[in-house]
């Protein structure tokens, strides 16, 4: 993948990049893991009879048991140890099941804007700056689905040992990173 590039245009500004037919057949298969999950939890939400007479959807009150998922979707507050309060997970609860509906639908329009946008066969990707914004949603979601599921840490090191069977997945998390990285720094006015 080339560097992402911003011009500005007589329609508007355009972010610009480049994208091989491999590097794009990759973005896509995790693209399409990290939704598959999101729908997958989203199918799965409760139901209940106020959500129906009121229109208003719930969702799980529960955090997901998958790793990846519960990256994805954390708990809305954490108890401050210094001071004593009653346990979160009510709380929790509650928040969870008003707002991640939401959240999981911001979440498919930002990967299913990441799917239409990028070729097939790789090729030119020209997105608008909502795209762009758009795509760093995206592939921030699948970055942090994929450092939970390799075990990401501050202390991994940049390589791993050729017999780590997590070294040529780390390998495409640095280019996940760099790429987000690369489309930050042409959305910086």
């Amino acid at each position: 993948m080339r560097t992402w590039t911003r011009r500005n245009s007589l329609s508007g500004v355009k972010i610009k990049s480049e994208i091989d037919a491999r590097e794009a057949a990759v973005l896509r298969s995790l693209v399409g893991s990290v939704l598959g999950l999101l729908r997958d939890r989203s199918a799965a939400a409760p139901t209940d009879e106020l959500a129906a007479l009121t229109g208003l959807r719930t969702g799980h009150n529960t955090p997901p048991d998958d790793a990846a998922l519960a990256r994805l979707l954390p708990d809305f507050h954490r108890a401050d140890p210094s001071r004593d309060e009653q346990d979160p997970t009510d709380l929790n609860g509650a928040l969870r099941g008003l707002h991640e509906p939401e959240i999981i639908d911001e979440k498919l329009a930002a990967g299913s804007m990441i799917l239409s946008t990028l070729p097939e066969a790789g090729g030119k990707i020209v997105l608008t700056q909502e795209q762009a914004d758009a795509w760093l949603t995206g592939l921030n979601d699948v970055r942090l689905a994929l450092g939970t599921t390799l075990g990401i840490s501050a202390d991994t090191p940049d390589v791993l040992d050729e017999g780590d069977p997590r070294a040529p997945h780390l390998d495409v998390y640095h280019w996940l990173t760099w790429m987000q990285d690369s489309l930050v720094q042409v959305l910086i006015p």
